[in-house]
């Protein structure tokens, strides 16, 4: 926290009087590229609901058929032909440290402070499970072109393991709650046919082994996959018509650790393994992205904190494109 705001402050500074230089018109650009869009398909997604085209159920369909299809087939088709063998073992560290450090940390400071489990639980979802397709791939892809392939490597690796581990401690969580034995092997079980999870490694397995992806199979996955970002962002803006939003304070707190802490963790990372430029950009954005936007429906399901989850969306997801753009501004963009 202390050296996101020194870091911060020192980069605030130096945009303060860059205002009438071209720098400052740099960034602007870069800042209404990437919130502009999120604004402007979110607010129809909830104009399409206020206005009844959409019905209450119809969010639902969009959302399957962006998970088992579109995203599926953007990420076996990216991943296919991206180059592992040159990415370097630091970003794949950077990738993963922050979200195992960050679990420690929570870990610790609950015992430290005596908090229950359930509080626990709470504190790592909304810790470790970011919208990084839906959400992280766009804005980056809205303000880099050129680096969506990276991206989409980092938001692989990062959901190889949030992505566990959520569904984890929610299935724990909901154990709990029901007074039911945890039932480990229902939940590998669920992570073997997550399509996330299935897509990563078929792609990264194509790629690795230089398998050829017919040109008409790729140009299929690809054009199936070109739906995932407009749809996921316009689903966003559906998901949050209708809902009634309490303790927007507690959201607010919560939403520091995706705005903040984590973010924080990772770059400080991967300064550690001397990660720069456009590497270093990819791997803190992914972390300081909003919280997961399936957790609308993961809340219902194990019934988990409804409330505060559906305000921790609303604030994080509407505040996203401001506050990913301050950390452009620390990172130097």
């Amino acid at each position: 926290m202390i050296v996101f705001v020194i870091v911060f402050w020192a980069r605030f500074k130096l945009w303060f009087f860059s205002l009438w230089s071209n720098d400052f018109y740099m960034n602007l650009d870069v800042a209404l590229r990437t919130i502009s869009p999120f604004l402007i398909i979110m607010g129809l997604g909830y104009v399409s609901r206020m206005l009844g085209f959409l019905g209450e159920g119809d969010g639902r369909v969009l959302n399957s058929f962006i998970y088992y299809f579109a995203l599926p087939s953007f990420l076996v088709g990216s991943l296919s032909q991206v180059d592992f063998i040159g990415l370097g073992f630091g970003f794949i560290i950077a990738c993963l440290a922050p979200v195992l450090i960050a679990i420690t940390v929570l870990y610790l400071f609950c015992l430290l402070f005596n908090f229950s489990m359930e509080t626990f639980a709470l504190l790592v979802v909304c810790t470790v499970f970011g919208n990084l397709f839906f959400y992280g791939m766009p804005f980056v892809l809205f303000g880099f072109s050129e680096a969506g392939s990276l991206a989409t490597v980092s938001a692989s690796f990062i959901s190889l393991l949030t992505i566990p581990v959520a569904i984890i401690v929610l299935e724990i969580y909901g154990s709990r709650a029901r007074g039911e034995p945890k039932d480990f092997g229902k939940i590998v079980r669920g992570l073997l046919g997550n399509p996330v999870i299935v897509s990563v490694f078929f792609g990264t397995f194509l790629s690795l082994l230089k398998v050829p992806v017919p040109v008409f199979v790729l140009n299929s996955l690809n054009l199936l996959g070109s739906t995932t970002v407009p749809l996921a962002i316009f689903l966003l803006g559906v998901f949050f018509y209708g809902r009634r939003y309490f303790g927007l304070a507690d959201g607010f707190m919560l939403s520091l650790l995706r705005m903040v802490f984590l973010p924080t963790l990772a770059l400080a990372i991967a300064k550690f393994v001397s990660l720069g430029g456009m590497e270093e950009t990819i791997v803190v954005i992914m972390h300081a992205t909003p919280l997961a936007t399936p957790m609308i429906v993961f809340s219902e399901r194990y019934n988990f904190f409804k409330d505060t989850i559906a305000s921790l969306l609303l604030i994080s997801s509407v505040l996203g494109g401001v506050y990913l753009n301050l950390w452009l501004l620390v990172l130097g963009h």
